[in-house]
Order: C-alpha cells, then sequence, then structure tokens
C-alpha cells in the first residue's frame, strides 16, 4: 500500500495541472503491474484521476493479476483539494485472499461512520493512504487507533513522507491491531511496514470488545434538562 496522491504527489501544482486519466492507468502502471504479477501480489496506491472530465482523489488497485481498477475516491475532501476535485460518491472495499478491506484516502478516517460503514458491510481490515501535515502527528495516530477499535478491525496506514513540491510531509505509516494497538511503524521517514493479520484475532476482539454488535442505529430523540 503507497500513500494518498503518490503519483503525481501531493500539492498545489500539482493539483491544479493535468493529472492521469482514467483510461491511461493499465499504460501509465505497466512497471507496477508487472512487478504485482511477478511477485503475486496486490498494490494499492492513491492518485488524483480524471475521470471522464470528473476529477478525484482516487484509490488505484493493481492485482497479482496485472489487472488494474480504481474502485474508490475520496469522500472527504480537505483544504485545497476542494478546489480541484469532486468527493467520491460511495464506499469501496477491496478483497484479498479472502480479506474484505475497507479502502479510505486520508481525511476520510476522521469520520467514525466511514470506517463503522466497511466493518458493517464485513471488512476485517481498513486501508488508509494519507498525506498528514507537520502538527498531525497526534490527530493521525489517534483516527487510525480509534477506528481499529471501534471495529474491530486492522488499520494499515500509509503516510507521505518528506518533502514534496512546496510541502513537508510527516510519514508515520503504520500497522494497527483490532485493539488500537501499534504492530509496526516507520515514524517521520521512509520506509515500509509488515506485520501478518490474523482473522482469529478479529474474531476475539469482537467478542470481547463488541462495539461493532452493539452500536445501535437509532437512538431515538434527545431531551435538554435545565437551561442554557
Amino acid at each position: 500500500m503507497l500513500p494518498e496522491a503518490f503519483l503525481t504527489g501531493y500539492c498545489r501544482s500539482a493539483f491544479a495541472g493535468p493529472v492521469p486519466l482514467e483510461s491511461e492507468l493499465p499504460t501509465l502502471l505497466a512497471p507496477l503491474r508487472a512487478v504485482a504479477s511477478d511477485h503475486g501480489i496486490t498494490v494499492v496506491v492513491g492518485t488524483p484521476l480524471d475521470r471522464a472530465g470528473r476529477r478525484t482523489l482516487a484509490t488505484v488497485v493493481v492485482g497479482a493479476d496485472g489487472s488494474v481498477a480504481a474502485p474508490y475516491d475520496k469522500q472527504h475532501l480537505s483544504g485545497y483539494e476542494r478546489d480541484h476535485f469532486d468527493a467520491g460518491g460511495h464506499g469501496s472495499s477491496l478483497v484479498v485472499d479472502g480479506w474484505e478491506l475497507g479502502l479510505a484516502i486520508c481525511y476520510d478516517a476522521s469520520f467514525p461512520e466511514h470506517a463503522r460503514a466497511a466493518a458493517a458491510d464485513g471488512a476485517l481490515g481498513y486501508l488508509v493512504s494519507a498525506a498528514f501535515f507537520p502538527g498531525g502527528a497526534e490527530r493521525r495516530d489517534l483516527y487510525a487507533a480509534a477506528r481499529a477499535l471501534d471495529n474491530g478491525v486492522y488499520v494499515v496506514l500509509s503516510g507521505l513522507a518528506g518533502p514534496c513540491g512546496d510541502e513537508e510531509f510527516i510519514g508515520g505509516s503504520a500497522i494497527f491491531d483490532p485493539e488500537g494497538r501499534v504492530l509496526a511503524r516507520v515514524a517521520g521517514e521512509r520506509g515500509i511496514v509488515v506485520a501478518d493479520l490474523d482473522t482469529a484475532v478479529v474474531r476475539d476482539v469482537r467478542a470481547r470488545h463488541p462495539m461493532l454488535r452493539d452500536r445501535r442505529v437509532d437512538l431515538g430523540p434527545r431531551s435538554v434538562t435545565g437551561q442554557a
């Protein structure tokens, strides 16, 4: 899994200029397709995308068979992203080796209902490509850990690290277990995090911390007592 806007970089100039066309992805990603096919892996990569005139921040999936799909567009835009892109209209999950994995891009993970929707549909993991600015480390780690514990899922966070255009990013790629504990992490530097995921751990955590099961969709009307 690679960070948000990995193919172009995350900066105003990249977002304001031409971005990859959806129809160009198979050719553009030919080297990545070859690596995925040669090693039998699935690659998740973020990019701005031109979908026939509609510009989005997208998640692209390169399959172990060399296939290319762009199943998800970021639903919660922030900052100057709003000047250049349209928000996605639906959630999406990826299935790899029997694991259903919800897809998210950075600010999406700030909203508990986003990960909850994926978990309610059967996701056991939540994949978050991200680009956090300096000062955002505490929020980044809190969001990821909370989404893991809220739903009893693994959270995989891939964070952009280092300079990009006029911006600087703080990395923080990490994998969180279903109780929100860090299994592997790189701090501000570039690097790779790896961990084994276990469905038995998901089942155990959900049995001991059944917030996903016990959540009430309708809490009824609210009453207010006293005066302001």
